[in-house]
């Protein structure tokens, strides 16, 4: 598939995988947030090109990722020290209050890869959810979803910051997304079409 990209191709950086005449390392912020921010990445999501847990790890020291496999192990030795406290941020009828959150817990994958960890997870089975309020405007993305809550994983984090920590907090990852998004598209020469819209 297009958006699977191995670290070692020829001519797109090792860390942000864009093709290196539009790498985007230069400019990623450093955004130290009070909250810690733990993202549980679907072993498949590790090389696409698409993925934008890894941009968000390159920006957020306080950022700490486990790779989850089928088998769900390592990640769920990892995980379950992590879960003392901690808040989840995934969809739900019944969600907790965005109060007195230190750690977020965010899992990365599509839509159908997430709900299969969610439910081989059991440390996070009993971890208070957090949902993001509707979205009131479109935001341009590199994966579109069929799930009306759906974003993409530095999309969602930056929204949880900015009900956490204040819009300002926040703003350097929202620029950050917009960029990635713009320079992933200049790089496969689409950015004027998608910019423009349909």
């Amino acid at each position: 598939m297009r958006s699977f990209t191995t670290a070692g191709a020829p001519g797109r950086c090792k860390r942000c995988l864009i093709g290196e005449a539009f790498c985007i390392c230069g400019d990623v912020p450093t955004v130290a947030t009070r909250t810690e921010v733990v993202v549980v990445r679907h072993e498949r999501e590790g090389w696409k090109s698409t993925g934008t847990a890894r941009i968000a790890e390159l920006a957020m020291p306080n950022l700490k990722m486990l790779e989850y496999q089928e088998d769900s192990e390592p990640a769920r030795s990892l995980l379950t020290p992590l879960v003392d406290g901690a808040h989840l941020l995934f969809p739900s009828d019944a969600p907790a209050p965005w109060a007195d959150v230190k750690r977020l817990i965010v899992i990365d994958g599509t839509w159908r890869q997430t709900r299969k960890m969610y439910g081989k997870l059991e440390a996070l089975h009993p971890v208070p959810k957090l949902g993001l309020p509707a979205q009131t405007s479109k935001v341009l993305r590199l994966r579109e979803s069929t799930f009306e809550e759906g974003r993409s994983t530095l999309e969602a984090i930056a929204e949880a910051i900015a009900l956490l920590e204040g819009d300002e907090a926040a703003k350097p990852l929202f620029e950050l997304h917009n960029l990635y998004v713009e320079r992933v598209f200049r790089a496969r020469g689409v950015w004027e079409q998608k910019k423009h819209g349909p």
